[in-house]
């Protein structure tokens, strides 16, 4: 392998900023990208961004179509880091958990799973029924990681880019893959709010 390989998703939940961003700061580490976009998923670009679907698939090294089941990302012979589904849908989560491998986006994800690389889902849903915490087990047992885009207030974020930086950073950290600007705790943290007008005494409870 010339190039450290990474393989994206984008299903149709809202949310493509983080399958957007986690492509931006995958070719800022030298990482070449394979990305699959689901039809759901372009119509969610059409009503959260302002860019094409070529410029979207410009964004990335390589890119499939979800109908191409005999593309390179569906073999485990194509060696890659991992793959990344950002956002990922309940429609592609269920289809995953349960290997119902429908296009070219879940085929993908199963090679993953079952040739033991690592495999991150930005599920994007909420609230939770018990069919979507199913699902989440079954991916998890079988040795997936489920990572909501949670967003981490404690960094002090002054704007939706820093929090979606934030989470696509420590998604792309879960496969190995460094992101120098990524803002850690307790490494050159980013400056905090003065707080010395408040009198609360915070009390932590273990």
């Amino acid at each position: 392998m010339t190039a450290q390989r990474l393989v994206v998703g984008i299903s149709g939940a809202t949310g493509i900023a983080y399958g957007m961003r986690i492509l931006e700061l995958a070719r800022k580490a030298d990482v070449e990208t394979h990305l699959v976009v689901t039809s759901a998923a372009q119509l969610t670009r059409l009503h959260e961004t302002d860019i094409s679907a070529g410029d979207l698939a410009a964004m990335a090294d390589v890119t499939y179509r979800p109908a191409d089941i005999g593309a390179a990302i569906a073999s485990g012979s194509f060696r890659t880091a991992g793959m990344i589904v950002a956002p990922c849908s309940v429609r592609t989560l269920s289809a995953i958990a349960y290997a119902n491998n429908d296009n070219l986006l879940t085929r993908a994800a199963d090679v993953t799973l079952k040739e033991r690389r690592r495999l991150v889902l930005l599920v994007r849903e909420t609230p939770l029924t018990m069919a979507h915490l199913r699902a989440m087990t079954a991916v998890t047992e079988s040795g997936g990681i489920i990572m909501p885009p949670v967003p981490a207030f404690y960094l002090g974020p002054e704007s939706v880019d820093d929090i979606v930086d934030h989470t696509a950073g420590r998604a792309l950290d879960l496969l190995g893959i460094d992101v120098p600007d990524l803002p850690r705790w307790g490494e050159d943290p980013a400056p905090r709010k003065d707080t010395s007008k408040n009198q609360e005494t915070l009390i932590w409870h273990t």
